[in-house]
């Protein structure tokens, strides 16, 4: 309280008074380092570099901040669920974290007003918002700490926007989402299970992969083969949003394009086919000189 009191005096000193009472209103506090926040809402479209020519964009920002929220969101759906298994806090952590939800936040909060992007780039870019969002979590991660970033989320975000008793009831199906994804963008998704055991209370427990273009792209657990599916399905959908990634299934798919080699001309053959045509060539051979001996006889 004393530092935000602090913080708000030297506001009147600033030329950039508007900026810090703008994320105020976001926040709930001041910005002590302003610059951190702007640039999560930076676009990488935007092509802005530093003094030294590096680019600013929010990309590692949104790295950091996916990775807070998780713990965040985790810690949170931990304590209000007490005593629920495992696959039911992750996916109501899943949920919130989802693309869909932050985008929703991002827009309640007014960031999607905020964010700065080239006009090249499409308004209409479906993880700009939510990128943001995870970017902005970052950024307040690193100007104030984690208590300060998991009071942001509760007090000012789930609070006000995200019934956690609702949303825990919520059906998302992950499964139909990737096959949905997969089906625009004609790449080969498969469900495998790969193995099944029993926890301690002897439930039986099972394991699924999902491969993209027959690439490992997630793995899930559950207490039948459909849970099992949903959380591989949900691993999968946030593995497709690394470029790197999507970079090695196109080039797995572009591979998997490639014609077989044309077969070998006729009058070359394999060398099995070589000794099974000696050995019909010495049978006829053979049946000849019996024929012969045959004649013989006969004479």
């Amino acid at each position: 309280m004393l530092r935000n009191q602090i913080d708000k005096i030297r506001l009147f000193f600033r030329k950039d008074k508007e900026s810090y009472l703008c994320f105020y209103r976001i926040l709930g506090f001041y910005p002590r380092n302003i610059d951190i926040y702007e640039q999560a809402l930076l676009h990488k479209s935007t092509s802005i570099r530093s003094e030294k020519g590096r680019p600013l964009n929010n990309e590692r920002l949104e790295f950091l901040g996916d990775a807070v929220l998780d713990a965040i969101v985790g810690d949170i759906v931990y304590k209000h669920f007490e005593g629920k298994r495992e696959g039911f806090l992750t996916n109501t952590r899943s949920k919130i974290v989802q693309r869909e939800t932050l985008n929703k936040l991002a827009v309640e909060i007014g960031l999607d007003k905020l964010i700065k992007y080239s006009t090249r780039s499409s308004s209409h870019n479906s993880y700009m918002y939510g990128n943001a969002f995870e970017a902005f979590i970052g950024a307040i991660y690193l100007d104030q700490g984690y208590e300060r970033c998991k009071q942001f989320m509760e007090q000012k975000i789930i609070n006000r926007y995200i019934d956690l008793e609702k949303l825990s009831r919520k059906e998302v199906n992950f499964k139909s989402k990737l096959i949905e994804w997969s089906q625009k963008n004609k790449l080969e998704v498969s469900f495998e299970l790969i193995e099944q055991f029993f926890d301690q209370e002897s439930n039986p427990v099972f394991q699924t992969e999902i491969r993209i273009e027959r690439l490992p792209a997630g793995t899930g657990t559950g207490y039948s083969k459909k849970e099992s599916q949903q959380n591989a399905a949900q691993m999968a959908i946030k593995k497709i949003k690394d470029n790197t990634f999507m970079a090695i299934v196109h080039k797995a798919k572009e591979e998997h394009l490639v014609p077989e080699k044309e077969s070998a001309p006729t009058d070359v053959l394999p060398a099995e086919v070589e000794q099974n045509k000696e050995s019909l060539i010495n049978t006829e051979v053979k049946e000849t000189e019996v024929s012969s001996e045959e004649k013989g006889l006969i004479e």
